[in-house]
């Protein structure tokens, strides 16, 4: 079954494009014309992945994921920002909020679906190897706001502090930068400073990186 790709945009001309673009590529895909209406059709199709513009009428592209990312089922789902804002202000608070990718528009379509395509494959590879664990009776940690786990000799060795370990654990549940910092007492600013610090001490070059690197390495397990 094709993977299904939520569009939300309130310009006709750049939903059409991108629908029909991945679409040829291969993949189902749901329009919506303002995060309103995103919402609606996220919990009816359950989409694999979002493309969303963030100026938007009714909700915009921020509480869109905002919104999103507060569901449990939707914590690690990927997003990506195609829009005009693109100072860097608009950036980190889209980061902060848990988008995954951010392209500017204008855009081309074929580095679109590149960065769909690196997104899908790398959440895929995720959640088979998350299930696979579960399937071998493997005790998998998922409930917020529980205790972080022991350090692990592997977290030792890549010398991760108390506090990255921490963010690690928040953000391996799909949390934003926010929400981690609401739980940690941390500024969002600070939790993107262990972020940047994980990335760099994993040498991974994004969450989903980070995510599937600390699944293989059994870093909180």
């Amino acid at each position: 079954m094709p993977l299904t790709i939520l569009i939300a945009d309130d310009d006709l001309g750049t939903r059409l494009a991108v629908s029909d673009y991945l679409t040829i590529s291969g993949y189902e895909t749901v329009a919506a014309e303002n995060g309103q209406q995103a919402l609606v059709l996220v919990n009816q199709f359950q989409p694999h992945l979002i493309i969303t513009d963030i100026t938007m009428p009714s909700v915009d592209g921020y509480e869109l994921i905002r919104q999103v990312r507060r569901q449990p089922a939707f914590r690690l789902l990927p997003v990506i920002f195609l829009t005009e804002r693109t100072n860097t202000a608009d950036r980190i608070r889209g980061y902060q909020v848990g988008c995954d990718a951010y392209l500017p528009k204008p855009f081309e379509l074929a580095e679109l679906g590149a960065v769909v395509r690196n997104l899908l494959d790398r959440a895929q590879i995720v959640e088979t190897e998350w299930r696979g664990r579960l399937h071998n009776g493997e005790t998998v940690q998922t409930a917020i706001g529980v205790a972080p786990p022991p350090v692990q000799q592997e977290t030792q060795l890549l010398g991760l502090t108390g506090r990255e370990r921490d963010v690690l654990f928040f953000l391996v549940e799909g949390l934003s930068n926010s929400q981690i910092g609401d739980r940690l007492h941390l500024s969002s600013r600070t939790v993107e400073k262990y972020v940047s610090s994980l990335l760099r001490k994993t040498d991974t070059n994004n969450r989903a990186e980070l995510v599937r690197f600390t699944i293989e390495h059994q870093l909180l397990t």
